[in-house]
């Protein structure tokens, strides 16, 4: 639970459910796992919070709110009644914007017509390398205002990126002890399809031993786009 997040595409970060298990090779090195480790839990533990659903509620000034950075929302072990009840509360506190971020992107197209998908609840699918481009077509079916997806940390080319109905994109690279070296011709070739098909493309790092080593230029300059309508000068985008 962050009241302010280092993250660069977020203000803040919301954990109902904490835990997770790995399911493809952008999980290797989770950082969150690395973060739950320090405090001695158990990181395949997986447990809903109902205490902690509230807590947007009392943030009071608007902000966007990354869900659930410690696990995923829409894990096999999270029951659907708890995800119903956490779409519930971002459908309350309508003055912020809701980052929902999966790689169980099957689960998501299943249930996502029994969520109430309000205007301020965007929702990703991480894609790590051409081989999970499929959790994106599952994205493609899910009614959010905004869809996004996170290509973090890229492990390898994407050179047909599915973009329709896509209205943002992240790229960046692995961070941490063990992090995986990425391309730069890779990010290139994904940030020029998101020109050519006029889609908002925000990169977040190029990663190494932290997640600030490398910077986070890209020829020259900086990538903060964010998707056309959403920009509101209360809330602090890097």
């Amino acid at each position: 639970m962050a009241e302010r997040s280092a993250i660069e595409w977020t203000d803040s970060t919301w954990n109902p459910v904490t835990g997770c298990t790995k399911v493809s090779p952008g999980c290797k090195h989770c950082y969150a796992e690395r973060i739950t480790g320090r405090f001695g839990q158990k990181f395949t533990d997986v447990q809903v919070r109902p205490a902690r659903l509230t807590l947007p509620l009392r943030w009071r000034r608007p902000r966007r709110i990354f869900v659930n950075s410690m696990s995923d929302m829409f894990h096999e072990e999270v029951p659907v009644a708890f995800i119903e009840e956490v779409f519930a509360i971002m459908g309350q506190a309508h003055w912020h914007t809701f980052q929902v971020l999966t790689k169980r992107a099957k689960r998501l197209a299943k249930i996502a017509s029994r969520l109430a998908w309000s205007p301020n609840v965007w929702q990703g699918v991480s894609v790590e390398n051409a081989q999970y481009t499929w959790r994106v077509t599952c994205l493609q079916e899910v009614p959010a205002a905004v869809r996004f997806l996170s290509v973090e940390p890229l492990l390898g080319p994407i050179p047909l990126l599915p973009l329709d109905g896509i209205h943002w994109v992240i790229v960046g690279g692995e961070s941490g002890p063990q992090h995986r070296s990425m391309d730069p011709e890779w990010v290139r070739e994904i940030r020029d399809q998101c020109l050519t098909a006029g889609v908002p493309f925000f990169f977040k790092q190029w990663g190494g031993s932290t997640p600030k080593a490398g910077g986070r230029l890209l020829d020259g300059r900086q990538w903060n786009e964010i998707p056309a309508g959403f920009e509101d000068p209360e809330l602090s985008l890097t």
